[in-house]
C-alpha cells in the first residue's frame, strides 16, 4: 500500500520513547519501545505468524515497541500518499486483541502524555489500573503536538470511531 522503505523513527516518536516506562509492578505502563521500526523482513514474518497467513507480507506496518506479553504496537498505513506521522497507531496482542489507538502520532503522543500505553488504551483487563500523566510526555506532545491537547479517553475514543472495522479488517485476513 505504502512503501517499505521508510524505516526511520519520525523525531516526535523517537523522543516520546526515550522517556523511560515504568511498569511499576502492573501500576504502570507496560510497553518497551524498541530503537528503531522492526526490519520489514522481522515484520512480514510477525505478521504471517500472528494471522497464520502465509501469503501477506506486513509491509501495512511499522512495528515500534511491545507489551509485556509480545503484542506490537505500530503505525497501520491505511492512508495512501499520507506521510508516516498522518497514519493510525494500532495494538495487535498477543493473544488476538486488535485496536486502533489513535488517529495518527500527534494523537498518540498526548495519549502517552495522559499515562496510557498501547496495552493500557486498548483493553480493560484491568479494572484497579489508573492512568499516570507523565510530565517528561506531556513535554514531548506540547513540543510536537502543540495545540492537539485531549484527554487519553478521548484519543482513543475518536481512533475506535474513525476506524470501527480494524478487527474485521485484521480477522479477514487470518486463516
Amino acid at each position: 500500500m505504502t512503501q517499505t522503505s521508510d524505516r526511520q523513527l519520525p523525531a516526535a516518536l523517537a523522543a516520546s520513547l526515550a522517556v523511560p516506562f515504568d511498569y511499576d509492578d502492573g501500576k504502570g505502563i507496560d510497553f518497551e519501545p524498541f530503537p528503531d521500526f522492526l526490519s520489514a523482513e522481522d515484520t512480514t514474518d510477525w505478521f504471517r505468524a500472528w494471522t497464520g497467513n502465509t501469503e501477506l507480507s506486513g509491509d501495512d506496518f511499522r512495528v515500534f515497541g511491545q507489551d509485556g506479553t509480545g503484542g506490537y504496537a505500530a503505525f497501520w498505513l491505511i492512508r495512501p500518499g499520507r506521510p508516516l506521522i498522518d497514519q493510525p497507531i494500532v495494538l495487535l496482542g498477543s493473544e488476538g486483541e486488535t485496536a486502533v489507538l489513535a488517529r495518527d502520532l500527534g494523537d498518540f503522543l498526548w495519549l502517552l502524555a495522559g499515562g496510557f500505553g498501547p496495552w493500557e488504551a486498548a483493553t480493560t483487563y484491568e479494572p484497579d489500573w489508573s492512568p499516570h500523566p507523565n510530565r517528561q510526555l506531556v513535554a514531548v506532545a506540547e513540543r510536537f503536538a502543540p495545540g492537539r491537547q485531549q484527554p487519553a479517553t478521548a484519543v482513543i475514543e475518536q481512533a475506535t470511531r474513525e476506524f470501527p472495522n480494524f478487527d474485521d479488517t485484521i480477522m479477514e485476513l487470518c486463516r
